[in-house]
């Protein structure tokens, strides 16, 4: 496996990771949590989206060019 291929295995993890956090939280605020839960779950909804976003560019970054 190249160190390219593990990167994305790794971005892949953080994404799951943030993304069950997020939505762990959010459902926890609204069965009545605190409003930190909420913050939480934002903020690592925000987090996850951007590792999605990354992982998309990621050629770009490491100055590839795309073939579209």
């Amino acid at each position: 496996m190249s160190l390219i291929a593990f990167h994305r295995v790794l971005i892949t993890t953080g994404i799951l990771f943030a993304g069950g956090f997020s939505a762990w939280q959010i459902q926890r605020f609204l069965e009545g949590g605190a409003p930190l839960q909420l913050v939480l779950g934002a903020v690592f909804g925000l987090a996850a989206l951007g590792l999605v976003w990354y992982l998309l560019h990621l050629d770009r970054f490491l100055g590839r060019a795309s073939g579209g």
